[in-house]
């Protein structure tokens, strides 16, 4: 044998060799299995319980071959003669049995067997007898068995149950169950910590900021000389898949110290007391650890207000593991080098104490990535796929406003999805497109039934949107017009909204307008609307209102604003002003949908021609684009040539 092997192994073992540890679950097997054959292995005859005078009957008839019973049991078994079964297949419901005993019949205790069965033998012709057989039921292990079955289950189960909780139970060494208090924290080490700021892109803004904090943990004396203090907490605020965790591990990667990560949710627990002993032992452990950062994500599942938690008493769970918290973030030395992040995108409903100078000294805002950044954040995504030479990744981040990193990871996955599923070798600028139209409004239906006047009313709502929004200056640019059925929509208009903070007021009812185009293009050609509206509708509601109750933009009602920032007044039942204003407001809201209405109907019959010419194009190609609404309206005003 070639000694080269022996080498391979490190202890010299033959490879081929199957080392079997025992598992001391085998036992609670083989336990349950002996169960299970003793309840099943009562032997192969099914015998039909009767009543001692249909037995009588029986033997008088000269059918029964053999009793035998069991004295101590008070149950006798009968056996019947071969040729004579067929007289009692009714009984087997049309089967004869073919294993005895046949039947089982119980009598009293002041049953003399002996006495019974001789005296009605004798009554009986010689051919005709029976055998009598007479014993005692000596089965002591079965008897037990019934008895400790139960216990023995309960036994099991038992263990089973702790065992699950011991390999569950968080950190720590042996008594798994009695570690339920223990953090739950998971805990990487400085080598492992392999995320830095070159693989988080975009967030400039927000990278800035937590690079102080790296900063402050690897020179803590050029702020402590002095007399500074270090931050204790940042707090990363944003919509969900902004990159809030990935900045948070990139934060400890470039500052090479360990990192704890954990949940809010894994603070609360069924048991009493046990959030807040993890709470406890979290804070010990990054104190042992310090320098170190300590990351808690959806921090709004423990620390949400407490004066919002109605119907909950003061000893609620939840609330004493944020007091918890609380106390813990004030009682450490602010110079310790343990430093708490925390992400949320429901910054609002956090309570007051949490976000209060010396807990969370800072919140930093992360938001949905602008053009450059979303080229950015795609470069990243796009590096391991297999993209044609003519792509231009500058169009696919035009073409994205309002994505967060999340949803371009799964715009580029997406897009090879769709150009492996038309078996192409190469990813295109159409597999790209395809994907946002998947993401944001569905998969495509073709199998969708639609009659020929529902999808001409659905082509003149389209275009109503269409050609009311490339005639006002202030809609948002539109980029395509289709009416194949994707999710619940069976049509849609695709825009390009402009990136700016601020809106003026004829730049909301222009959008307006945009909104009520194709509920006001059916009434036109069908003489009345449908129900394809509802969403337009909606949102034309929204904004109507926001504009007088926000906004302050109504004559009547004035310079004022209802709008709650804080959400104080969340679980209030009446409103913040009189029936009388209200009524103003209503008011206020009709005649403003009243103009927008008005002004939308004068477009489209100033421009009716070249509107039904769209539509029947629309009909045509089902999907039309800027171009194709160009060459029927001409160019758009305030239109620049970057914007397709």
């Amino acid at each position: 044998m070639d000694n080269s092997n022996k080498g391979n192994n490190g202890q010299g073992r033959d490879p081929r060799k199957i080392n079997i540890r025992f598992n001391f679950s085998w036992i609670y097997m083989i336990l349950m299995l002996v169960i299970v054959w003793m309840f099943f292995n009562q032997g192969g005859a099914n015998p039909q319980k009767i009543e001692w005078e249909d037995v009588k009957q029986q033997i008088l008839a000269g059918d029964v071959k053999e009793i035998t019973f069991v004295r101590n049991d008070f149950e006798g078994k009968v056996t019947i003669k071969p040729d004579r079964l067929a007289k009692y297949a009714d009984k087997f419901g049309g089967n004869v049995p073919s294993k005895s005993p046949h039947f089982i019949f119980l009598v009293s205790g002041s049953f003399n067997p002996e006495e019974t069965f001789e005296a009605l033998n004798e009554s009986l012709p010689e051919t005709d007898r029976f055998r009598v057989v007479i014993e005692n039921n000596n089965k002591v292990w079965g008897s037990v068995l019934e008895w400790l079955l139960f216990p023995i289950l309960l036994i099991l189960m038992w263990v089973f149950m702790f065992r699950g909780i011991n390999r569950n139970a968080g950190a720590g060494g042996a008594g798994g169950f009695f570690n339920v208090g223990k953090s739950t924290g998971k805990l990487a080490e400085k080598s492992s910590m392999k995320v830095t700021f070159k693989d988080v892109a975009g967030l400039d803004g927000a990278k800035e900021e937590v690079m102080e904090i790296v900063d402050f943990l690897k020179n803590p004396k050029k702020y402590t000389a002095l007399g500074g203090k270090i931050p204790k907490g940042a707090l990363l605020v944003g919509p969900p898949g902004t990159g809030k965790t990935l900045l948070a591990k990139a934060v400890a990667g470039e500052a090479d110290v360990p990192f704890f990560s954990i949940s809010g949710s894994d603070f609360v627990e069924m048991f009493v007391g046990v959030g807040a002993s993890r709470v406890r032992d979290l804070f010990r452990q990054a104190k042992e650890k310090a320098p170190c950062i300590v990351f808690i994500d959806e921090i709004d599942a423990v620390g949400r207000a407490r004066s919002k938690n109605v119907g909950f008493s003061s000893n609620d769970e939840r609330e004493n593991t944020l007091n918890q918290l609380l106390t813990e973030m004030d009682g450490f030395d602010s110079n310790s080098g343990v430093i708490i992040l925390a992400a949320t995108n429901r910054a609002d409903i956090l309570d007051k104490a949490l976000l209060r100078a010396g807990r969370f000294d800072r919140q930093i805002h992360v938001d949905l990535p602008d053009l450059n950044e979303r080229k950015e954040i795609f470069m990243v995504h796009l590096k391991g796929l297999k993209l044609a030479p003519d792509f231009e990744v500058d169009f696919l981040a035009k073409h994205t406003p309002g994505f967060s990193g999340a949803d371009i990871a799964n715009v580029c996955n997406e897009a090879a999805l769709t150009a492996a599923r038309k078996n192409k070798t190469e990813i295109d600028k159409q597999d790209f497109l395809d994907a946002v139209d998947r993401i944001i409004g569905g998969l495509e239906r073709k199998n969708k039934i639609i009659t020929p006047e529902e999808k001409r009313s659905i082509a003149h709502h389209e275009a109503g949107h269409a050609t009311v929004s490339w005639l006002l200056p202030n809609a948002s640019p539109l980029f395509k017009v289709t009416i194949v059925p994707r999710g619940q929509a069976l049509g849609a208009a695709w825009y390009l909204p402009e990136e700016r903070q601020l809106e003026t007021r004829d730049q909301m009812m222009d959008q307006m307008c945009s909104l009520i185009g194709g509920r006001v293009a059916e009434e036109i050609v069908n003489g009345q609307p449908s129900t394809g509206a509802l969403n337009d509708l909606e949102r034309l509601t929204k904004s109507a209102y926001a504009m007088v109750v926000y906004y302050g933009m109504s004559e009547k009602i004035g310079t004022v604003s209802y709008f709650d920032s804080s959400g104080s007044r969340g679980y209030e039942l009446g409103k913040p002003y009189s029936e009388k204003t209200a009524e103003l407001i209503d008011e206020e809201v009709k005649s403003l949908i009243n103009k927008i209405h008005d002004r939308t109907y004068k477009i489209l019959m100033d421009n009716k021609e070249k509107f039904l010419e769209l539509a029947d194009l629309l009909l045509e190609k089902e999907v039309i684009f800027a171009d194709d609404l160009e060459r029927i309206f001409g160019p758009r005003a305030n239109q620049s040539k970057e914007e397709f």
